[in-house]
């Protein structure tokens, strides 16, 4: 078998299309969504080399159109989730034993598939199932997904060219093996991308996984799992079921090859799954892997050196695309009250100007919230705040579901600095703002800092070098990913490796070499090419 030092095609971040009036991509897009809309399709479990169909049947509808089926996927049960597991230790030997640059090149292969014949497939299950415009499903299913799997291949040559220095008559290295059993990725609703990358970068590294999607979001991963399956990976090592959360875990976490879990989602989910494998920490062949990122309460801060409309596009942005349901996104604010009446004058005309609606139709800049239950969630918050006293409803505050699950962006500003929805995660379009005097501006950064059990983003808009220092510096374990003169989303994969520390996860940082390092355990090699033949050491002769 011929061998070599292989360099792959550097990579490069997708650029992203944009869908302006007329052009080719708006055509290709429109057509995909015409063509998805117009059939309802049969969804299935992916479990070793078989499709696997039960009688549960769930239904998938659209968030802004709930009387639409898209179509039906099977749910299963505790027995897929052992087929699963079996399937993927049957594929463990033969994958983790595949030369590196074979498993890269599948990986590199789905990159060029969604860039490319599936691009507008992918953007129109995610437009559709997620309530995604176009611009924030090219963001994310098209550009974010490529450029997780063409940089994790980078990403693997890095981690294995990391080698130990050998002395004098001897040869150190070091393998970085996949982990010892399955991997199981547990993806959110919320990011194609994500949902994608989860299991992907665990087996790119050699391991084999059991992935369980957010149900929201089946309708995008079964046209992953095509991408796949089409670039070349073999039956087995991703392995794609629909199960319930607890009946799913009741297996997993009791299963003795057990080796790790990649998760996106609530902090809550995440510290019971942390709980639970530690109960059982006893019953696993090697200590798992754990790697969450969960929940935020993201703010942005502004200084009253700042520039209004920059604020005001930060916060407009932050907050209100995709509907607040990024992890990332702006939902506390503090803003200095000398900038207060122009700020709220151009909030409220910016949110006056915007459209919510359908996703197919791209003039709405705001979709549909995800499901009826965040729906209510959101609501009520809103409902309570319109009563609550000190507080004042700046923008927004009205909804709808009869058609969609529409929840109009909404700003609250409060007298309080803690607030229930300063404090609280709510993942909507609803914002909160305080209002703090100038001159207090030291003080409110500790306020941010002690507000929150959450540390995902964050930012400082200034134009004082030493306000930015400042808050640089006194919110360094406030947000994982901290922004300056910008929004508090859209970190790249790349440029900005993302995470988040205290309730907001394990700070593994996707999007960088740091995350693949947990998917491997290291063999430290040490071969000696004259060994010793006596065990005395010199110093052991008699002086004469």
């Amino acid at each position: 078998m011929p061998k070599g030092f292989f360099n792959i095609p550097k990579p490069v971040n997708e650029p992203g299309l944009n869908y302006g009036p007329h052009s080719v991509e708006r055509a290709m897009l429109k057509k995909a969504l015409e063509e998805a809309r117009a059939q309802e399709i049969d969804i299935p479990m992916y479990i070793g080399n078989q499709e696997v169909r039960t009688e549960n049947k769930l239904v998938i509808r659209s968030p802004h159109d709930h009387k639409h089926v898209l179509g039906y996927f099977s749910e299963g049960d505790a027995s897929h989730v052992n087929e699963a597991i079996k399937e993927a230790l049957s594929a463990k030997e033969a994958w983790e034993n595949l030369a590196w640059e074979q498993r890269a090149a599948i990986f590199l292969k789905a990159a060029d598939l969604i860039a490319g014949p599936y691009r507008y497939k992918i953007n129109a299950a995610t437009m559709l199932g997620q309530s995604k415009n176009a611009f924030q499903a090219e963001i994310d299913a098209a550009c974010e997904f490529i450029d997780f799997l063409r940089f994790n291949v980078s990403y693997l040559q890095e981690i294995y060219a990391q080698q130990p220095i050998s002395g004098k008559g001897v040869w150190n290295r070091v393998e970085q093996r996949p982990l010892e059993g399955f991997v199981f990725a547990l993806t959110p609703f919320n990011f194609t991308a994500i949902a994608g990358n989860l299991p992907a970068s665990a087996a790119l590294m050699g391991n084999v996984v059991v992935w369980k999607p957010a149900y929201p979001q089946v309708y995008a991963a079964n046209v992953i799992m095509q991408v796949f399956k089409e670039a070349g990976l073999p039956d087995g090592v991703i392995n794609l079921i629909y199960i319930d959360g607890p009946v799913a875990g009741q297996v997993i976490f009791n299963h003795p090859d057990f080796a790790g879990i990649h998760f996106t989602g609530s902090t809550k989910v995440f510290q019971n799954i942390w709980q639970t494998i530690g109960n059982n920490i006893h019953k696993y062949k090697t200590y798992p892997r754990i790697v969450g990122e969960t929940g935020g309460k993201d703010f942005i801060l502004a200084h009253n050196s700042a520039d209004v409309d920059i604020i005001a596009t930060a916060l407009i942005r932050g907050a209100f695309e995709y509907q607040g349901q990024k992890c990332s996104a702006a939902s506390r604010a503090y803003l200095p009250k000398s900038l207060w009446p122009k700020l709220q004058e151009k909030l409220v005309a910016d949110l006056e100007s915007i459209k919510m609606g359908p996703t197919e139709d791209f003039e709405n800049f705001v979709n549909a919230v995800i499901t009826e239950a965040s729906f209510d969630k959101l609501t009520e918050y809103i409902d309570a705040a319109k009563t609550a006293p000190g507080i004042e409803i700046i923008a927004g505050g009205n909804h709808d579901k009869s058609v969609g699950y529409f929840v109009e962006p909404t700003i609250i500003k409060t007298d309080d600095p803690y607030y229930v929805t300063m404090c609280e995660e709510l993942f909507g379009p609803v914002l909160t703002v305080y209002v703090y005097e100038d001159e207090a501006f030291e003080e409110i950064l500790k306020v941010i800092d002690q507000t929150s059990p959450y540390a995902l983003t964050g930012a400082i808009i200034a134009t004082d070098r030493y306000a930015i220092e400042k808050a640089t510096h006194e919110l360094r374990n406030a947000a994982g990913n901290f922004y300056v003169n910008d929004k508090c989303t859209g970190a790249v994969v790349g440029q900005q490796p993302f995470g988040g520390a205290r309730g907001s996860g394990t700070n593994d940082k996707a999007g960088s070499m740091v995350n693949l390092l947990r998917w491997v355990s290291p063999r430290t090699i040490k071969e000696t090419f004259d060994p010793p033949k006596d065990y005395r050491y010199p110093f052991l002769d008699r002086e004469m």
